[in-house]
């Protein structure tokens, strides 16, 4: 028996909570095996991800209306208030009595009568009574934390780092479905053009104001059209592709890829080519590897190889000092792409910040000996971390004073971003409320 959207969800946000699975993995996953219209995929994405995204805030309502510790309620009853309180507060299409009757028909199918009775009395008690106010949390920290459904000790760590209206406008966006955007292949057509024949297939797009190979999809469902399969552009968001531009690839140089995968990046810097010279994509795992072969067949790209490699073990089988340009987008902890992936704020712990440090590290290290002298050294990450980011290039530079800041890196990279970037380094933190985009850190530094 078909099952419906809200059931779907439930699901959905049980294997999330369980297995800390990407949430849009996941999803995607469940939208192909469900057979879902697109309207009822669209609801389901919005549903899964709204709830997700307000945990904090929907528990913190829930624990007015529950007399003892939702842990002690099993899992999927959490979930399933959870989910039909989040379309209560924050949707408005659907009437409060029909989500409240989906619920209960839903926890009498998953439980038993004593449970849909509870699941009923907790929904219609919220729709009597409201929800209660935030101002009733008298710690000021803490009523941050579930105003803007993060951890606390994310958003202390944030104030710390970028002070407080910094952390308020980023949560404030993490919290709002992100953006599609997408890339033109410059080998085959103009931005313009593309935006015009998307039309013809009831797509609206208009022009990036962040980098000029950029556009944003206003509407419709872009991998679907004949201008995404005939490999006319690429889905990559607006702070990612401003790597291409640090890294600055020119025909016939012999350029590096490391932690290459899926290839939205080596794509971009094989299309900057023009289709000439070496590029040498590599990533740990050969599945992860197969996603750049399949980018690089849909974009007719010819300069690509793809290894599949640790690549802490470049400098073993690569030739010291023989390439021109190496870019390590290096593995992190993501807080740049909470919108992309909600999950990653509870499931991170600071020390999975601290961890993931050395094998960054480890990386730059076996990277840095195989970059020629006068080469270009572009390192990237889709977080907001100084620890990850700033703190890491800073330990770099002072243990290998053959590298210096690339000051030319100001020069190269879109206007758009020119007034965040400091002009004796080469250096850029994107935060995702300047944008509307993935928060994102690129620097860029010169072996003399």
């Amino acid at each position: 028996m078909k099952k419906n959207v809200r059931e779907v969800a439930t699901d959905l946000l049980l294997k999330i909570d369980r297995s800390q699975a990407y949430s849009n993995l996941l999803l995607n996953q469940a939208i192909q095996k469900n057979d879902l219209s697109s309207k009822d995929s669209g609801l389901l994405t919005e549903i899964v991800y709204g709830t997700v995204q307000r945990k904090n805030t929907l528990d913190f309502y829930l624990k007015s209306f529950i007399n003892k510790p939702l842990t002690k309620l099993d899992d999927w009853v959490v979930v399933l208030l959870r989910l039909s309180l989040y379309q209560m507060v924050y949707l408005d299409r659907v009437p409060d009595h029909a989500i409240i009757n989906e619920a209960v028909a839903i926890a009498k199918k998953k439980g038993h009568k004593g449970t849909s009775g509870f699941v009923n009395g907790v929904l219609r008690n919220v729709q009597r009574k409201g929800v209660p106010p935030l101002a009733s949390i008298k710690e000021k920290e803490l009523q941050l934390a579930i105003e803007c459904s993060h951890p606390e000790w994310l958003i202390n760590r944030w104030i710390d780092q970028l002070g407080e209206q910094n952390t308020m406008d980023m949560c404030t966006i993490n919290n709002l479905p992100p953006m599609v955007t997408a890339r033109v292949n410059r080998l085959k057509s103009t931005v313009q053009e593309v935006i015009d024949r998307l039309e013809k297939e009831s797509v609206g797009g208009k022009p990036s104001e962040v980098t000029p190979d950029g556009i944003k999809v206003t509407s419709g469902n872009l991998p679907k059209t004949d201008v995404y399969k005939s490999g006319l552009l690429t889905i990559q968001d607006e702070s990612s592709m401003l790597v291409g531009y640090a890294v600055d690839p020119r025909s016939g140089e012999r350029v590096l890829d490391a932690c290459a995968a899926p290839g939205g990046k080596t794509t971009h810097l094989a299309e900057r080519m023009d289709n000439e010279g070496e590029i040498t994509a590599i990533d740990l795992h050969e599945h992860k590897v197969q996603l750049i072969d399949e980018q690089i067949e849909r974009l007719g790209l010819e300069n690509v190889q793809t290894i599949a490699m640790d690549t802490r073990k470049a400098a073993n089988l690569f030739q010291a000092e023989s390439f021109d340009k190496v870019l390590l987008d290096a593995p992190c902890t993501g807080f740049g792409v909470i919108r992309r992936k909600p999950d990653i704020k509870w499931s991170k712990r600071p020390e999975d910040i601290e961890r993931i440090q050395q094998v960054q590290y480890d990386l730059l290290e076996s990277v840095a000996r195989v970059l020629k002298p006068g080469g270009l050294l572009v390192y990237s990450t889709c977080t907001i971390e100084a620890d990850e980011n700033r703190n890491q290039i800073e330990r770099f530079l002072q243990e290998h004073p053959e590298f210096v800041w690339d000051v030319s890196f100001y020069e190269r990279m879109p206007q758009s971003v020119q007034p965040y970037i400091s002009n004796n380094k080469g250096e850029l933190q994107v935060l995702p409320q300047y944008f509307d985009s993935d928060g994102f850190y690129i620097a860029s530094l010169r072996k003399k």
